[in-house]
């Protein structure tokens, strides 16, 4: 089976050229990226730093002037080009690189049309934003875990108390609601349901590498472990405690 196509548009007003690596790296996870543009007023200098990475990545700069002060420009070029590749059928997703509330309105048009919509950009992305897009993945804490990783040094949980607590809440309802006559849940689908309602949702942002890892860590749930017909591989399954 044929990997998915993705469209990644980026917006250079106000992502950093420094996530590039990381860009690329997880969008691969979804499938290829067969559009790669992004978007800004190159004559700008704030946007200079973007250049040096643009040619050994295979990027297309589209160049947008600021036409009228304050006005943004690139959000329009951005929009107009999203539409235009969303109706030459050519990809069955977007990831749309910014952190910026105006693309809400964007990603949640191209679901509408069916597409996946892989979102990236910072913390301080608008929930709005975040809750448009299928997935939505922090950048700088991403690069924060890589770095510690090279240090070798802990990944600081950049994840707030309220957002523990509510996901830790919504992990147990999940469990109640789709588990089965003796209390057990896939825990594969027990991930894929916390990323539908939680977009934001990543295990590495609480230190983890695999989602079972994460759940366990919990003390919440009883874990089992069965071998596939055939020893394929390992179905583990989650129970309350």
């Amino acid at each position: 089976m044929a990997d998915n196509r993705y469209a990644v548009l980026i917006d250079a007003d106000n992502i950093s050229e420094k996530y590039i690596k990381i860009i690329m790296e997880e969008i691969s996870n979804y499938g290829v990226a067969t559009y790669k543009r992004i978007y800004g007023d190159w004559t700008k200098p704030n946007v200079n730093k973007w250049k040096s990475v643009l040619l050994e990545n295979s990027i297309m700069p589209v160049q947008q002037y600021s036409y009228t002060s304050g006005k943004n420009a690139t959000d329009s070029a951005m929009i107009i080009d999203a539409m235009d590749i969303l109706y030459s059928g050519n990809v069955e997703g977007f990831c749309l690189v910014t952190s910026d509330s105006d693309f809400t309105r964007l990603a949640a048009r191209l679901r509408e049309a069916g597409m996946d919509v892989v979102g990236m950009g910072e913390v301080k992305t608008p929930a709005a934003f975040k809750s448009a897009c299928n997935v939505y993945r922090y950048l700088d804490l991403l690069s924060d875990e890589e770095e510690k990783a090279i240090e070798n040094k802990p990944v600081t949980n950049a994840v707030s108390r309220v957002g523990r607590k509510k996901l830790r809440k919504a992990l147990v309802d999940i469990v109640e609601e789709n588990s089965d006559g003796d209390g057990w849940m896939n825990i594969g689908d027990l991930g894929n349901k916390v990323q539908k309602r939680f977009p934001d949702f990543d295990v590495r942002n609480y230190g983890y590498k695999k989602f079972s890892l994460f759940v366990e860590a919990l003390g919440l749930f009883q874990i089992k472990k069965e071998d596939q017909i055939g020893g394929t591989g390992v179905i583990i399954y989650c129970k309350l405690k």
